[in-house]
């Protein structure tokens, strides 16, 4: 497998490998074989060290050395990224993703020279700055010269989904063959068996275990350790062996394991502090157990553990006080607090001052893990409650920002345990309701950041009403399903708050906006919001607030019916979010523009945003997107298997959330899907479920819609009339041609004679103009249906061959078949589609064509896409030779 991962690297096909097994099973050899096998390859290795998990891209670090001189390389904000993440510059904190695409960028440009083979052994204990940024790595390796393996115990979160090869135990016959290659001389076959049995095929423990055994007992097989995990019975043989050794070589071996750099000289230097002869170095050598080099390394991480935890506590302590002493605290003063931390026991407010200082330099380079770890030690050493509590709780933040979310609740209850201050006491409330609301994105979230909100209001007016827009965030996700802690009562509870502090800032307006547009109705809200959206496209919206508001200002657009604000707002979040690297925040971005696409007919475009969500969604962790996107592009595609699939598998996971908005989405769907498919009575009760939440601001009002035509097509016109009326506050209040064609539309519907058809008129006028054309072609469709069955044939067909050629061209199946069938009803054919060539394009393919035929660079695109130049040039290969182009000029062409 190895091999063949070779081969294909070399041929540019990048891949990856993680290789996963039990301690000592042999995985380390197999990296070593890896390095035998790359011939014409340059290597680059990293090693997870227990010890340096703390410490943020300290394996990256590692791994990026040799290769760093080509930084120069990668476009400016990748460089920055990556340049603080590894200490290299001070900056802003940068974002993780970012730095993950930084790091794929950098190792591209090394495999330009020649191909490169990346080695990481105990993934384990990578830290998880590093563990993430390599797993972003591994998932877009594609078209590189790059071969990415990695060895580990068990394959963790995040290695998940990579291509694996578990490594199980030796067969008995291979076990007996190492095992006599192994000993000294022969043995009784009864010994040999229960040795075998013993380490039940383990290379590492047939090798090691004999060597720590008594001689009697390899003679007579009497005396075998009694059956034990295997790990921790590799573990006592090397202890065994450590026994054995003079007292300077063990207080060596403790010097050195409890340093996780393998730094010789530091080594050393805490050696002499502690006043250990040189000749310790040669009797662990000749023992086999540590080797020096240009670095320390042990035989097998086994023996690092074994060392440090055959030692007592007060060795341990000296070993890392020589340590920290021997630390220049100019030079790295993080490590040097950390050892300063672990020769220390009992209080000391000055070491605790020193790791604080280390989290905030932590955390300044985007090691939000590492930070927490700092002050969660900094905290356990603090003599003065109230200080050891307020560090408990600014280490509770860190861990939830860093998505350590059991570790946050567990950090507060700490902080809880000591005295707070009222400010500190809300903060406590926002960590626990993001918590919930990172775990749920319902239930508890919506009255604990209410709660938060309240308490905050007296410390800090600003602070307070951004909390109260995140409870009503999460109130909106939770929906139907949010209890006591519904919209309505968020809303009420904001519109309460202290006004903000004049002049008024964009996310001011907004919660304004929004606590009116609930309590009060579209009539006094969207004046209100529309004031906000017009703030939110200022060109003096900073960075933070755009990453953090943008998506819900984009929304906001969508709930009073402002297409060109939807897309403007919704354009700029992704944009925004793309040149920071903002990965996490791009999901919910893109989920959040696919309707913009939709609503334009511009189906293939919201495919390649819904792919690339969930592409970026397994990028970043797995963490949950929103399937909000591809509900609806499933359902107005006409795709009923893959709606009754998603709405099957999110169902549940809506529920078990509490996200009622989710609900909404699902039934709202099956209504436009069922409408399309001319099953009226079905999309009457999907439509009247999705309905059911008056206070859900956006996709209800979409299901109204679905809901009146509907209702009219089957018989139920008093439920239409009331939905209209419902309908139509929003609609009127907001004026748009978008809203106002869709009333006049939906008022057709209920009308006859002269009425029905000025109505429908007027809806297509309203909408000609607009990029709103799928409601356009529905509006055909619907005005044609209409003339036909006032046995209009000759106007009908006009009506609905436009509906049929829109429908056809956007690829909405659904309802092109149901133009079809009444256009056939006329007496006329359909036209046929042609096989578009266009169609036969990959979500992906079709967005790098779009960028490359816009002008874009292949450094550009794979910014934008986050991916590598070399995979957007392998993509560009294959569209090439399925559009039958031949340059990016001819490209453009056919697109246009």
């Amino acid at each position: 497998m190895i091999e063949r991962l070779l081969e294909a690297a070399n041929a540019g096909h990048g891949g990856v490998l993680v290789i996963h097994g039990e301690p000592g099973v042999g995985k380390t050899a197999l990296l070593e074989h890896a390095i035998d096998a790359a011939r014409g390859f340059r290597v680059a290795r990293t090693v997870g060290v227990e010890g340096e998990m703390e410490f943020a891209y300290a394996a990256l670090q590692q791994l990026c050395s040799p290769t760093l001189d080509l930084m120069e390389h990668l476009p400016e904000p990748q460089r920055d990224a990556l340049a603080v993440a590894l200490g290299l510059e001070a900056g802003k904190a940068p974002n993780p993703y970012l730095v993950g695409l930084a790091v794929l960028g950098l190792l591209s440009e090394a495999a330009e020279e020649q191909p490169l083979l990346c080695l990481v052994d105990d993934a384990q204990w990578l830290d998880r700055a590093s563990a993430r940024a390599l797993a972003f790595v591994a998932r877009r390796l594609l078209a590189e010269r790059i071969a990415l393996v990695f060895a580990a115990r068990e394959m963790g979160d995040a290695l998940t989904g990579l291509a694996e090869l578990h490594l199980g135990p030796l067969g008995h016959r291979d076990a007996r063959a190492l095992l006599d290659s192994a000993l000294p001389a022969r043995l009784d076959d009864r010994v040999l068996e229960g040795i075998i049995v013993e380490t039940r095929g383990n290379p590492l423990a047939l090798l090691e275990l004999p060597r720590g055994m008594a001689p009697a007992q390899l003679a007579g097989g009497f005396g075998l350790p009694a059956a034990l995990p295997l790990s921790a019975q590799i573990e006592q043989s090397f202890a065994r062996r450590l026994a054995r050794l003079p007292r300077d070589a063990r207080r060596l071996l403790l010097v050195a394991a409890a340093d996780p750099t393998g730094d010789l000289a530091l080594v050393w230097r805490a050696a002499q502090l502690l006043g250990i002869a040189e000749s310790a170095a040669h009797t662990v050598e000749s023992d086999g157990l540590l080797t020096f080099g240009s670095g320390v390394a042990f035989r097998h991480p086994l023996v690092r553990s074994a060392v440090y935890q055959a030692s007592g506590a007060d060795e341990r302590s000296q070993a890392h006080r020589a340590l920290a002493e021997a630390i220049d605290p100019e030079i790295d003063p993080d490590r040097r607090a950390w050892h300063r931390a672990q020769a220390t026991s009992m209080p000391d407010e000055e070491v605790a001052a020193d790791l604080e200082r280390s989290a905030a330099r932590a955390q300044a380079r985007g090691g939000l893990a590492a930070a927490a770890a700092f002050l969660e030690r900094s905290s356990v050493l603090t003599p003065d409650p109230a200080r050891r509590a307020a560090r408990a709780l600014t280490a509770a933040q860190a861990k939830q920002q860093a998505g350590a979310l059991d570790e946050a609740l567990t950090l507060v209850a700490s902080a809880e345990a000591g005295p707070l201050e009222e400010f500190q006491r809300a903060q406590v409330d926002v960590v626990r309701a993001r918590v919930s609301f990172a775990e749920d994105r319902g239930s508890e979230a919506p009255l604990l950041l209410l709660a938060a909100a309240e308490r905050l209001e007296s410390q800090d007016v600003q602070l307070a009403r951004e909390i109260y827009l995140d409870a009503l965030t999460a109130a909106l996700f939770a929906g139907r399903l949010g209890g006591a802690g519904d919209a309505r009562r968020i809303a009420t509870g904001a519109r309460a708050a202290p006004a903000s502090p004049l002049p008024p800032r964009p996310v001011d307006l907004l919660l304004d906006g929004l606590a009116l547009l609930i309590t009060e109705g579209p009539s006094v809200g969207t004046p209100m919001v529309r004031q906000a959206l017009s703030a939110f496209h200022s060109d003096e919206l900073g960075e933070e607030e755009s990453l953090r508001w943008l998506w819900l200002a984009g929304r906001a657009a969508g709930f009073i019916w402002d297409y060109e604000g939807w897309d403007s707002l919704t354009t700029r979040h992704v944009r925004a979010a793309r040149e920071v690297g903002a990965l996490a925040e791009l999901p919910l971005a893109l989920s959040t523009r696919v309707g913009v696409h939709i609503l334009a007919g511009e189906m293939r475009a919201a495919a390649s945003l819904v792919a690339e969500s969930a592409a970026l969604a397994v990028a970043t962790d797995g963490r949950v997107v929103p399937a909000y996107g591809a509900l609806a592009l499933a359902a107005f595609r006409g795709d009923e298997d893959e709606v009754t699939r998603l709405v099957r598998n999110d169902t549940a996971d809506f529920l078990a959330r509490g996200e009622g908005i989710g609900l909404t989405v699902s039934q709202w769907v099956t209504a436009a899907l069922n409408n399309g498919l001319g099953r009226y009575e079905k999309a009457f009760a999907a439509a009247e479920q999705a309905v059911a939440d008056s206070h859900e601001l956006w996709f209800s009002t979409f299901a109204m819609i679905e809901l009146i035509e509907a209702a009219s097509r089957s018989g139920q016109m008093k439920r239409a009339e009331e939905a209209l009326d419902v309908l139509s506050e929003s609609t009127r209040a907001s004026g748009s041609p978008w809203a106002l064609g869709v009333e006049a539309r939906s008022r057709a519907l209920l009308n006859e004679g002269e009425a029905a058809e000025t109505l429908y008129r007027e809806a297509i006028d309203h909408l000609q103009p607009t990029r709103v054309h799928l409601h356009l072609a529905r509006s055909h469709l619907l005005y044609g249906e209409w003339l036909r069955r006032q046995r209009r044939r000759l106007d009908a067909r006009n009506e609905l061959r436009v509906a049929h050629d829109l429908f056809s061209d956007f690829g909405t199946e659904a309802f092109a078949e149901r133009a079809r069938i009444e256009l056939e009803a006329t007496g006329e054919h359909a036209r046929k589609r042609t096989v578009d060539t266009l169609g036969q394009l990959t979500p992906q393919e079709a967005q790098i064509s779009r960028l490359a035929a816009e002008g874009h660079t292949n450094r550009e695109i794979a910014a934008q896409l986050f991916i590598s130049p070399s995979t957007v040039e392998y993509h560009l290969h294959k569209v090439f030779r399925k559009l039958e182009v031949k340059s990016r000029t001819q490209l453009a062409r056919r697109l246009s």
